[in-house]
């Protein structure tokens, strides 16, 4: 079973190896080698006793495995290549099943670099004898398969919360919560790192010992010290825990193919709330895209998670900040976060559509209407949460002097993002997993880093159109035009307009003309 997944996902890599997603595979190839050739020299080569080096691996194994339980939130890159749905008319087991695909996901970039920096365990144990090297090899095969098993099982959690209305906004501000980890690791990494080198803080290396990322590096101190029955209880320990997350895993499986879809609202209330959203909505077909776009924003938890992460991080960056000494004036600057991390992240839009694009394709003339439509749907769901945080945010935290730089730039901003998602949507387009009841915090694994150079993409084009205002803003505050800083706000009006006007122009021109192209890039391949 094993054997065959694993040849399954090598044919798929194989034969996905193309455009976009072939660059992406590189690109993360490269990046993950650079990060484990570093992990790896300083592990074999760091001038100390077995003791510091192994409290070393213990910290970089807890920041790899950290990597694997909220990467895939944060990129939406949770690899599912092969999806359990396709095998569940198959007379195979659970635990089975699970087995094979942990098995299959261990057929990746991400595992073979994890590897790479694990295996400088290997090395540590080696300087203490054969017996230390042969401790820290079944160490590194089981840290490796903690650090996927966690991270299957989170994403499976997270879907699993996806079975009524109620768990899927809990779901999502998990998913928010777990993707905001990076900040705190950060701090972790910044601070805390010359504490485990120099062994400063008893209590922190022990915690860091104590933690399942840390019983291999453990079992390979245990076992250099000669304390083989040490060593042999530590790797004893993480068998035992890998298997239970193989049997959680599996259950999760079992109720992610078993599950109904969730509960909707009674028909009447969904024919009243249609019947006042038609109202407010422009006739024609623009209307109708609105009102289709506003729906999905409302009801598809892909679209919901997205936005609601968006918020939360934008709101959580300065907050942060602030923690760190930033002051209280850095909270003016969260609608700016906000609307930025909301454009990043929804520049896949007939991505998550799929085959459905075909509609808007074979109608004659629906381009406009579409790409228009989907500009102001995503106005209607950012702007509202992004004025409030204009309107509040900067007299709580005692600034007002910087509603004009909020104004102008968060006006350059909105409109640059109505441009840049569907413009990016239109020509840096790539398969999301389908289903009903898909997980929306996994994604197909092969478009990782295509998917992240999207989104830095757009983060450029959006603060290229917010540099005129910005230029005025700064000629205002030095004195050179005190006049200029309350006219950035018309000017950056000016800017947001024209460029959702020109994106968008562009994209629904491209849309109209290269519509099959769009269609083959969005379709999940039956294989996959």
């Amino acid at each position: 079973m094993v054997g065959i997944l694993i040849s399954m996902k090598l044919r798929v890599l194989r034969n996905s190896l193309k455009g976009a997603a072939a660059f992406s595979f590189f690109a993360g190839l490269v990046v993950g080698l650079c990060a484990a050739a570093y992990c790896l020299v300083v592990l074999v080569f760091y001038p100390a006793e077995v003791t510091v080096r192994t409290d070393i691996a213990a910290a970089l194994f807890a920041a790899w495995t950290l990597g694997w339980l909220f990467g895939p939130i944060i990129t939406g890159g949770g690899d599912e290549t092969l999806r359990p749905e396709n095998f569940a008319l198959l007379p195979v087991r659970p635990a089975a099943l699970a087995v094979g695909l942990l098995g299959a996901a261990l057929a990746g970039i991400a595992p073979v670099v994890t590897a790479l920096a694990f295996v400088g365990l290997v090395a540590i144990g080696a300087s203490s004898g054969a017996v230390a090297a042969v401790v820290g090899l079944l160490a590194v095969v089981l840290q490796l398969a903690l650090a996927v098993l966690l991270s299957k099982v989170l994403i499976a959690v997270l879907g699993a919360l996806l079975g009524s209305r109620r768990g899927k906004d809990l779901a999502v501000l998990l998913a928010a919560v777990a993707g905001l980890a990076f900040l705190p690791a950060q701090y972790a990494i910044s601070y805390l790192g010359p504490l485990v080198v120099h062994r400063a803080s008893p209590t922190l290396t022990a915690v860091l010992r104590g933690a399942p990322s840390g019983w291999g590096p453990s079992a390979v101190a245990s076992a250099a010290g000669g304390d083989l029955l040490a060593a042999l209880g530590w790797l004893a320990g993480l068998a035992v825990l890998d298997g239970l997350l193989v049997l959680v895993w599996s259950r999760l499986l079992v109720r992610r193919l078993t599950a109904g879809p969730a509960a909707v609202a009674p028909r009447r209330v969904v024919a009243r709330r249609r019947a006042r959203t038609r109202q407010l909505l422009p006739s024609g077909p623009l209307g109708a895209v609105i009102g289709k776009e506003l729906r999905l924003w409302w009801r598809d938890a892909q679209r919901r998670a997205l936005l609601l992460s968006s918020v939360l991080i934008g709101l959580v960056i300065p907050v942060f900040s602030l923690a760190q000494g930033g002051g209280l004036g850095s909270l003016w600057s969260a609608p700016l976060w906000i609307v930025v991390f909301a454009a990043m992240q929804v520049g896949n839009l007939y991505g998550m559509d799929g085959s459905g694009v075909w509609q808007t394709i074979v109608t004659p003339g629906a381009a406009r209407a579409d790409v228009r439509g989907r500009q102001w749907a995503w106005l209607i769901a950012v702007g509202p949460v992004v004025a409030l945080a204009v309107a509040v945010l900067p007299a709580v935290s005692g600034a007002p002097q910087q509603y004009p730089w909020v104004l102008a730039l968060v006006a350059a901003l909105l409109g640059a993002g109505a441009g840049t998602v569907v413009l990016a949507s239109d020509r840096c387009p790539f398969p999301m997993p389908a289903g009903r009841n898909r997980n929306p915090f996994a994604g197909n694994g092969s478009y990782g880093f295509a998917n992240l150079g999207v989104r830095l993409g757009i983060t450029v084009m959006q603060l290229a159109a917010a540099v005129p205002p910005l230029v005025l803003m700064v000629l205002g505050a030095t004195g050179v035009l005190p006049a200029a800083a309350w006219v950035a706000v018309p000017v950056g009006v000016a800017c947001g307009a024209t460029a959702a006007w020109w994106w968008g122009r562009a994209a629904y021109r491209r849309l109209a003309e290269r519509g099959p192209e769009l269609l083959t890039a969005v379709r999940v391949p039956v294989s996959a």
